[in-house]
């Protein structure tokens, strides 16, 4: 059973139990409507109270059963809600710690609702390209009001429970209040009250509805972009105003079904499921012991070393920042107070949470103050040497079972474990900038590392409210191994006649948060003229076009030289195209000897996006990410690639691999064509019809 019943003093309670979250599956839905009937069929029984086990009233639809014919098998939640809506005998919703999405309207299709504070209560199936289901566009404007009701299924936040004291909810009680019987001695108080109350029989009053649906739309559109969920949802709800209720019950039906087959909502729900699916590694078994983080130490003061730490401040973990001058270290010390108080300013943090967050971030020049650490990362330069003097010290000092952590973003994993008589205890954490905003860490999985260390990472990503992503050692991880196929495509499209900002403007129209040369420019061209310097002698056979190395050796670094790719005013991040880049560009096509060409954006977004999915294809077959969903999350999060769009393995899934399987053949033959070797994974997927994410 996935619903317990039981009789109190002529009430009949009935707790959905189906943990965590009490999610409805088919399993709850049949328990839960057979405990209607039977409580209808009991002369003993005057009213009926639903409620939650554990942790939850219910966290609406049972997520393992997305996609599955269970979802759609009756009862279905429509016919949940109206049994508990059509009982002769009042059904009163007894509601804490969480009431969302079905949970909600279930809640909505029973005749009363209390709940103790401090539950969050929402409608969030925007968040996955749809809206509620189940009636709630109809009965949730008809119980809070039009425009409350609009806020909250088009954001999908959630809200406290005490805000809805009066109109969501028949009665609030006071805090400390137990709930259940609370709830039944209502349930005893209103069990004779007839009619019994229904929220469909409301009507919705606004004094002028439809001039605000008319601002809503204007302003939803505006700010929904390429998803349309926020918009269906406010013609949903404005046919909650404008028809009967079974009318607009059969628009919400239709607008929800046309959403589910979106590429936008599929992309969402892709989303979702992969970020759930990273924390999972099959040989790393949910039980696996973890090692306790209760202080952290940071090895560099710099901009990725001071974000490192401010994660562990922000997640109450004392952290320890070790330099080798007390220059360096008061500079960064003084950039972490800086963000903190512009945080203040933004009205995102008070000042009380910013001293208790400075307050956990101590500074030293001294190795043996962080031995204790239960963690120490190193941030320090993107150099095998430097990172070998800084782990041999760490080995020397650090105590047994701390976990050694390296945020390289390129070099070999497993050559820095060898630097230590602990290769065991040796991860990589590889933060991105900034490392207090982005939410990806990239958790490198050495040859030896241990499967408690691994546990204990993924553990920790969620409390930094990071989206960890496993990957195995190779030169660039998932991430950087692929972006540099991307940045080598657009290095060649400047090559044969286009300039930074038709690039950027075609990849930025496609939905990325930044083109590569803008994003060069904000991350600093000179990293990636450092990594170039090491390819020439580890892979000399690997081209890249040379407008790069030209701008660097201007010092056109980017925005912190005031110059890059684009031209950069003093206290403005804007890029302004630069004449004197174009020129150079221009002139080198000339001395290679490359007729420059017109080239469409068309072919700008394949040869980017396509070189991401090919080297991402033979990531997968090298076994350096679990799935093709790992790939999507490290893009999604970490990268700027369009959230709408699912990520690149996603994308091309949806584009179709025998496409995009030609389109990578057909760029093979021209410039640069020996880029384009395609992975042998996509070929065989392409020849069976099959997607990387099938």
């Amino acid at each position: 059973m996935s619903a317990d019943y039981q009789v109190q003093n002529h009430v009949a309670v009935i707790t959905l139990n189906n943990p965590p979250v009490n999610g409805l599956g088919l399993a709850t839905r049949t328990a839960a409507v057979e405990a209607l009937q039977r409580a209808e069929l009991d002369p003993s029984v005057k009213a009926v109270v639903i409620t939650g086990a554990g942790k939850a009233f219910s966290g609406g639809a049972d997520i393992r059963e997305f996609n599955s014919p269970k979802a759609l098998t009756e009862p279905t939640l429509h016919t949940l809600i109206r049994t508990a809506e059509g009982l002769a005998k009042p059904v009163v919703a007894a509601i804490h710690s969480v009431c969302m999405g079905g949970g909600l309207e279930l809640a909505l299709g029973c005749a009363y609702r209390v709940a103790v504070p401090g539950a969050q209560i929402a409608l969030p199936e925007v968040k996955l390209g749809l809206l509620p289901g189940a009636g709630g566009t109809q009965r949730l404007p008809r119980v809070i009001g039009l425009e409350a009701a609009l806020e909250m299924i088009v954001s999908g936040n959630p809200l406290p429970s005490e805000k809805f004291a009066g109109t969501l909810f028949d009665e609030v009680f006071p805090a400390g209040t137990e709930l259940v019987p609370a709830a039944v001695e209502f349930a005893r108080k209103i069990a004779d009250v007839r009619p019994l109350p229904k929220v469909r029989d409301r009507k919705v009053g606004h004094a002028d509805a439809q001039a605000f649906l008319a601002a809503a739309r204007a302003k939803v559109k505006l700010a929904a972009g390429a998803f349309p969920a926020p918009l269906e949802c406010v013609e949903t709800i404005a046919a909650a105003v404008d028809m009967p209720f079974e009318e607009g019950c059969k628009f919400e039906r239709s607008r929800f079904i046309h959403l589910t087959q979106t590429v936008e909502s599929k992309a969402l729900r892709h989303a979702f499921f992969a970020e759930r699916a990273a924390s999972k590694i099959p040989d790393v078994p949910a039980d696996t012991p973890v090692r306790e983080i209760k202080s952290a130490a940071v090895i560099g003061a710099g901009t990725m070393g001071g974000g490192i730490a401010m994660n562990f401040a922000n997640a109450g973990i004392p952290v320890t920042i070790l330099e080798t001058k007390q220059e360096a270290l008061d500079q960064g010390l003084a950039t972490i107070r800086k963000n903190y108080e512009n945080t203040v300013r933004k009205g995102k943090l008070t000042p009380e949470k910013c001293e208790q967050r400075m307050a956990l971030v101590k500074g030293t020049l001294a190795y043996e103050d962080i031995a204790q650490a239960d963690i120490v990362i190193e941030a320090v330069f993107e150099d095998m040497g430097v990172k070998e003097t800084v782990f041999r010290q760490l080995d020397t000092v650090m105590k047994p079972g701390a976990i050694l952590a390296s945020n390289t973003s390129t070099l070999d994993l497993d050559k820095i474990a060898g630097f230590t008589r602990r290769p065991q205890d040796v991860i990589g954490l590889h933060f991105f900038s900034p490392a207090n905003v982005m939410k990806l860490l990239e958790i490198v999985r050495g040859a030896r590392t241990g499967k408690d260390v691994l546990a204990t990472a993924l553990a920790l990503s969620k409390k930094l409210r990071k989206t960890g992503v496993v990957s195995g050692v190779c030169d660039g991880f998932i991430g950087n191994r692929m972006v540099e196929q991307y940045i080598r495509q657009a290095g060649f499209l400047l090559d044969e006649g286009a300039l930074p900002q038709q690039v950027d403007q075609a990849i930025e129209k496609f939905g990325f948060a930044m083109g590569p040369f803008r994003m060069g420019d904000l991350a600093g061209n000179d990293i990636g003229w450092y990594i170039r310097k090491r390819r020439a002698v580890e892979m000399p056979e690997l081209a890249y076009s040379k407008t790069a190395d030209l701008l660097c050796e201007q010092g056109r670094f980017g925005q912190k030289t005031g110059a890059g790719w684009y031209d950069y005013q003093a206290g403005d991040r804007s890029p302004h195209p630069s004449a004197a880049v174009d020129a150079m560009i221009v002139r080198h096509s000339k001395d290679i000897g490359v007729e420059r060409r017109a080239i469409s954006d068309e072919e700008i977004v394949e040869r980017l996006v396509y070189s991401l999915v090919n080297e991402g294809a033979k990531i997968l077959e090298e076994g350096i990410a679990l799935r093709a969903s790992d790939i999507d999350m490290v893009y999604l999060s970490g990268y700027g690639f369009p959230l709408y769009r699912g990520g690149p393995m996603f994308y091309a899934d949806t584009v179709g691999l025998p496409a995009v399987l030609a389109a990578i053949e057909k760029y093979a033959r021209g410039y640069h064509g020996e880029a384009w070797q395609p992975a042998g994974l996509l070929r065989k997927l392409a020849d069976e019809g099959r997607g990387f994410n099938s």
